[in-house]
């Protein structure tokens, strides 16, 4: 079955909004990759300043792959001057998973 990664982001309220457009600007820039099956961006609605991207993949090499390939060069480019822009994020953990049961709606 499928893995699940969960990267855990410390946001400081005050860069919130700049977290959400940055992901905004980079919207389906993970969906052709091979072995990509979803993606969620979630907000924190109270007691916490984490927010958790979601992210569903075939298998670990799927995940891997795309971890050496285009997420390793979204987050190197250059914002002005070249110089890459500053972290929206304070603080990043990785929770990973694998899934073991899953359902769908009745009448998906």
């Amino acid at each position: 079955m499928s893995v699940v990664k969960i990267n855990v982001l410390t946001v400081p309220a005050e860069q919130r909004e700049v977290l959400e457009k940055r992901f905004a600007s980079r919207a389906h820039a993970v969906e052709n990759s091979d072995g990509f099956e979803w993606f969620e961006l979630l907000r924190p609605v109270e007691g916490t300043d984490q927010y958790l991207v979601y992210t569903r993949w075939r298998d670990e090499e799927s995940f891997q792959a795309w971890m050496e390939g285009p997420m390793k060069s979204a987050h190197q480019g250059g914002g002005e001057g070249g110089e890459r822009p500053k972290p929206a994020a304070s603080g990043s953990t990785l929770w990973s998973f694998e899934v073991v049961q899953q359902a769908a709606p009745g009448n998906a």
